[in-house]
């Protein structure tokens, strides 16, 4: 029995408050967000479910603030993850290939799920910096 409630008891023996008291007391103790016990367990955190990115960029000299909200289910991520194990070999050489002519060092022979769920880890301790004072870029996971 925590303490808070050992108090709202005492004070229904003791007659400074009505049963009817205590009862409300008691339901609003509830009602509060419950603390675990000390030496107990943290609850594992949940899986988050989509990457979300804001973008919000209040542009004083175009045609006014402009805002951006993707929201991309991560299971859309890691299902693309795991077709990628579907792909011929010769196919993944040449879009490697494309990919790295156009710039974008990616090789998709190397693309494992556990790396996507690695991803998703990192993502809770990211921070996106930009260099103009009147926007703002959030990226994090739900």
């Amino acid at each position: 029995m925590n303490e808070q409630r050992r108090q709202i008891l005492e004070m229904l023996a003791e007659g400074k408050v009505t049963a009817d008291e205590a009862e409300r007391l008691i339901d609003a103790l509830e009602r509060q967000r419950p603390e675990s016990p000390p030496g107990a367990a943290p609850l594992p955190k949940a899986r988050p479910k989509y990457l979300r990115v804001v973008v919000f960029s209040a542009d004083p000299g175009g045609d006014g603030p402009s805002r951006i909200n993707v929201r991309i289910p991560l299971q859309l991520l890691r299902a693309g993850v795991r077709l990628t194990s579907l792909v011929p070999p010769q196919a993944l050489t040449k879009v490697n290939a494309e990919l790295d002519r156009s710039g974008i060092p990616i090789d998709l022979t190397e693309l494992k799920p556990q790396h996507i769920e690695d991803l998703v880890e990192q993502l809770d301790d990211l921070t996106v910096d930009v260099d103009d004072p009147d926007s703002q870029v959030r990226v994090f996971c739900e």
